[in-house]
């Protein structure tokens, strides 16, 4: 079981940054991938980015290549998600997830999410 905390949402204006973080708990291992993802109103929810645990490899939607950064701190059992160039279309509810496998390129088998937290970019 792993549980999971997010916090770092708020309101930006258009081409400013924010960080999200979520706190982890519970069995983590380097067997885990954690991700980001996001849902806006009135559309399903969508794969941001995803890390491995051990931090070697990570995952981006294209939307996204470039201007989002996911890294982790082992030592704080947290993963980040770093936001720059922010758009309009970012706007959305973020959560963190969890997944027992190394598959890191596949946005489906996670088993455990945050609450979510708020993100909104104004133009």
């Amino acid at each position: 079981q792993v549980q999971l905390v997010e916090s770092g949402g708020g309101l930006v204006q258009e081409g400013g940054s924010l960080r999200l973080s979520c706190a982890a708990s519970g069995r983590t291992s380097s067997s885990v991938t954690m991700g980001w993802f996001r849902q806006a109103p009135g559309k399903e929810r969508e794969f941001v980015a995803a890390i491995i645990w051990t931090g070697r490899s990570t995952y981006y939607a294209d939307s996204v290549k470039g201007r989002f950064t996911i890294s982790r701190d082992n030592a704080k059992n947290t993963v980040y998600l770093q936001m720059n160039s922010l758009k309009p279309e970012d706007t959305a509810v973020y959560y963190c997830a969890a997944k027992y496998s190394t598959n890191i390129a596949t946005p489906a088998g996670y088993g455990y999410w945050g609450q979510g937290t708020q993100v909104t970019i104004s133009s």
